[in-house]
């Protein structure tokens, strides 16, 4: 279980406020979680990982190691870390900037994970409303412990809504 550790400042952080934070949580606690070593040395190297935050609410300096602040565009940005980055660049946490990303055609891999949970009546909220249409291949999959999966699809934008006459015609060369 994350507990909430000090920030810089001494204070502590509300817990789970943004996936830096849970992410900055789970790589601090890395060694005290029940999961495999394998999978504790994936949150230790994410600690160690260089990160950016894209915010344009949030000012210098920020509470986190190793965290840059990106208040310019965020495709702009993301279209020039991917021209110098020496490793796969991951987003996690914001729909709204995958979504943006997305869109641009900033986005190689989009990874779903899918936890055994049905929520019913307090599953309210449909988190891909705002995106447009796009279709996913599926590249690779993986099951963990608890049947937990991950899920990592390369995404296509589409033109039309699946399953529309255009489509149809696409698919049966007419």
């Amino acid at each position: 279980m994350l507990r909430p550790r000090p920030v810089a400042d001494g204070s502590l952080p509300r817990p789970f406020t943004s996936a830096a934070a849970l992410m900055s949580g789970l790589a601090a606690q890395a060694e005290e979680l029940d999961v495999s070593e394998d999978e504790k040395e994936t949150f230790a190297q994410r600690g160690r990982a260089p990160e950016a935050v894209f915010s344009s609410t949030l000012s210098e300096p920020l509470d986190w190691q190793n965290t840059t602040l990106v208040s310019t565009d965020a495709a702009e940005a993301v279209r020039a870390m991917k021209e110098e980055a020496t490793s796969p660049l991951v987003l996690s946490g914001s729909l709204s900037l995958g979504h943006s990303l997305m869109r641009a055609g900033l986005v190689d891999r989009f990874r779903v994970v899918l936890f055994p949970v049905i929520t019913g009546r307090t599953g309210l909220e449909r988190i891909w409303e705002q995106f447009e249409d796009f279709s996913l291949e599926l590249l690779a999959s993986r099951t963990f412990e608890g049947g937990l999966q991950l899920l990592e699809y390369a995404p296509t934008h589409l033109e039309r809504p699946p399953g529309t006459a255009w489509d149809r015609g696409a698919a049966d060369g007419s």
